[in-house]
């Protein structure tokens, strides 16, 4: 199967912000913000990267991060207002730089969601964290996904939470926090989505692994290098019994 090109994700990715303008896309930013808003709050560092933008949601701004950048791989999104023109597998970021990494749905938009975990690895400082927002691929959420793969955001990939939490051990890092949310339907009628209310209060009770997305928080581990000293063993100058103790040369008897 022929992979997308970067062209084609970019389409992608500017399809997925106007679904976000719309009436459930709007209600599911409602839903993320308020979550990052509480996550965030919490996490120190001198840099926040945001990897993909979701249109005009400042994301990060409950981040306590002094320096805060977006980077969108088009002038389409956050690199219009202020931030950075790259790809997420390929950062111009210092290795060990930065104390948070926000990944909003960047991993179902993009071509080698691996290394993008892994770059973001890299650029961390240590014990920095990676928060992580993603389309669940179960519940109705992921029926929908199965059968409107051309429209936006079914468009994407959607990875389950488990496999993206299995890359992250082999990659370093510690999950600390996974969370489910949003448990209305698919539909775009406001009012419907208003009434079913409700269902965000019954389904993290009741079905929360069949919520519509999922939020991870890792935080990056590093392994000090500790040298093995040999364990020498001191020679005995006497054996029990207080003889001397026999040398390896054996004495040659006389005739």
């Amino acid at each position: 199967m022929k992979r997308p090109s970067p062209r084609d994700r970019s389409a992608d990715r500017q399809a997925l912000v106007r679904w976000f303008a719309g009436p459930l896309g709007a209600a599911l930013l409602a839903a993320e913000q308020a979550r990052l808003d509480a996550t965030l709050g919490s996490l120190s560092g001198y840099h926040a990267v945001q990897l993909g933008d979701l249109g005009e949601a400042d994301l990060l701004r409950r981040c306590i991060a002094p320096h805060r950048v977006v980077v969108e791989p088009d002038s389409a999104g956050g690199a219009g207002r202020g931030g950075l023109l790259a790809v997420p597998e390929r950062l111009p970021l210092a290795g060990d730089s930065v104390g948070v990494t926000l990944l909003p749905h960047t991993l179902e938009f993009c071509d080698a969601p691996h290394e993008v975990l892994r770059e973001a690895y890299r650029v961390l400082i240590p014990e920095g964290h990676l928060v992580l927002v993603g389309f669940n691929p179960w519940g109705l959420w992921g029926a929908r996904h199965l059968l409107r793969r051309r429209e936006a955001p079914w468009s994407g990939r959607f990875l389950s939470p488990q496999r993206v939490k299995d890359w992250l051990a082999l990659l370093g890092f510690r999950v600390e926090l996974t969370e489910h949310l949003f448990y209305r339907p698919p539909i775009n009628s406001p009012v419907l989505l208003k009434r079913m209310g409700v269902m965000e209060r019954l389904g993290g009770r009741w079905w929360p692994p069949l919520s519509a997305v999922y939020l991870l928080v890792a935080r990056k581990r590093v392994i000090p290098l500790t040298p093995i000293r040999p364990r020498w063993r001191a020679r005995r100058g006497l054996v029990p019994g207080g003889l001397a103790e026999p040398t390896t040369r054996a004495n040659r008897e006389e005739p």
